[in-house]
């Protein structure tokens, strides 16, 4: 699990896209002080397991599945990505759940400065907008992030100096894709909707019932 609070900016070294073997390997400073083999880190918010390390880099397994259906099919060598170490049972949990499963992708429409902030529009597909709420969490490129405004196509979010400076959302331009993940406690509560809203049918199962959900719905809050 992370929290959406990225760590360092890594550099992509090599990308290795074989029938037999899909790699990424990516230069790091912070990230290294504590890593082991098996570890997972978010690389532009996407869980990836470390498979070797040296001094100065990474390097992780890469399935065509990531590659398709993520922005990191668009990396290639010398590209800069935010980097976060799954989160230590003792650590501060400075955003929101995170789990580096990303949801789909969306590209930037619009950045517009103001004052000392900077205003990103993202267009995204339908399926991601219905679980957005105004001043609810997403994970952008692994960012945690509040939600500014949502519309029918699209939805912004008003970035810091700091955030700007220590991620990757400093660098991005117009036309870019980023990673999106839905915050995962609102998926839940929506996925337990759909299925108080379904047939009577489904109303037992090994799970429980529908009372037993809407009681941890009432606990959600």
């Amino acid at each position: 699990m992370f929290t959406g609070i990225i760590e360092e900016l890594g550099k992509v070294q090599r990308i290795i896209r074989g029938g037999k073997e899909q790699r990424i390997s990516i230069s790091c400073k912070r990230i290294l002080e504590d890593i082991h083999i098996g570890d997972s880190i978010a690389v532009n918010g996407v869980c990836l397991t470390v498979v070797e390390y040296s001094g100065s880099s990474f390097t992780a397994d890469v399935m065509n599945e990531t590659f398709s259906r993520s922005s990191l099919g668009k990396l290639t060598s010398g590209s800069i990505v935010n980097l976060e170490r799954a989160m230590a049972a003792n650590g501060r949990f400075g955003g929101h759940i995170v789990s580096g499963h990303i949801d789909g992708t969306g590209t930037i429409k619009k950045i517009r400065k103001d004052d000392n902030a900077v205003w990103f529009e993202i267009d995204t597909d339908n399926s991601i907008l219905e679980g957005i709420v105004e001043k609810g969490s997403i994970a952008i490129d692994g960012i945690s992030l509040t939600i500014a405004a949502v519309d029918r196509n699209s939805f912004k979010v008003s970035i810091i100096p700091h955030t700007l400076n220590m991620t990757v959302l400093g660098v991005r331009k117009i036309g870019d894709k980023v990673n999106l993940e839905n915050d995962v406690v609102g998926k839940y509560i929506r996925k337990s909707l759909e299925f108080l809203n379904g047939d009577d049918s489904r109303t037992h199962h090994d799970n429980g019932t529908k009372d037993d959900i809407w009681n941890q719905l009432r606990l959600m809050g």
